[in-house]
């Protein structure tokens, strides 16, 4: 009985995880470019009371086993593209396929996001540079800041499938920059870690990032005036919070009934 209870209450801290994981999908399900995550499980140490064996006709097939619980065991991000909303903005890009745009951070690390809706910052000198929401530097393919001129009319800025960034002048004609937008790929996006405001850090699980122009494997594109949306499904979110509720009451009545039939053990020498 005592199996019991520390059993159950794995279960219920792994319940607890897995609905901690459902409400931040849930509280993103307007984020732009959020990917979701789900919480994947283990099974925790066996106990082995009797082993198969066969020595002849009257062997046992089978095991007689009793596990110890469950535990939260990673999570996982579905990197699968959101809906794509059409905007007025010709600062506002999303990426079809899967390639993440390149960012450099305040404390001068790049990260990489997938949320798209990037805006313009005037540095010290008067210069004009892409950044995101919080004023990160958005880079070009080259791990350079885009910056413009100030005779750039960025109402005019054209980025085409491929990133190469360009816009009309003053005469109506198409000039190009010579910058392209930085598109990376990840040989395990999988493993990137999300560090908050729409960011992911890479890390030695990741693998090197491969500029999505010279992958050969998958190909991306950017497209101007869209963005991406959450890949958060309320309603599959909302039947998963009720499946964890209800594993968790399962959980907690296996400890009550565990803990009466202790209370009725320690009652029989009354």
């Amino acid at each position: 009985m005592m199996r019991a209870l520390w059993t159950a209450g794995s279960g219920m801290k792994a319940q607890q995880f897995n609905v901690d994981v459902i409400s931040n999908n849930l509280a993103n399900v307007n984020t732009t470019g959020y990917k979701k995550e789900r919480a994947e499980f283990k099974d925790l140490l066996y106990e082995t009371m009797s082993r198969a064996y066969v020595l002849d006709s009257s062997g046992k097939p089978v095991n007689l086993q009793v596990g110890h619980g469950t535990a939260v065991n990673a999570t996982v991000r579905n990197f699968e593209s959101g809906n794509v909303d059409k905007t007025d903005s010709p600062l506002d890009f999303a990426i079809e396929g899967e390639g993440f745009f390149t960012i450099l951070g305040s404390d001068s690390v790049i990260r990489y996001t997938r949320d798209g809706s990037f805006k313009i910052s005037v540095t010290e000198d008067g210069m004009r540079k892409l950044t995101t929401s919080d004023g990160y530097s958005v880079l070009d393919d080259t791990e350079q800041e885009i910056v413009f001129d100030s005779d750039v009319d960025i109402t005019s800025l054209i980025v085409d499938s491929q990133g190469q960034i360009s816009y009309k002048n003053a005469e109506g004609e198409t000039v190009a920059m010579g910058q392209n937008m930085g598109l990376v790929h990840f040989p395990n996006k999988y493993a990137l870690e999300a560090v908050g405001k729409n960011l992911f850090e890479r890390n030695s699980a990741t693998g090197e990032p491969v500029q999505a122009s010279q992958d050969t494997t998958g190909k991306s594109t950017i497209s101007q005036y869209y963005l991406e949306a959450s890949n958060v499904s309320v309603v599959d979110e909302m039947v998963k919070l009720i499946v964890a509720q209800r594993a968790y009451e399962v959980s907690s009545k296996a400890i009550q009934q565990s803990d009466d039939m202790l209370q009725i053990a320690n009652n029989l020498k009354r």
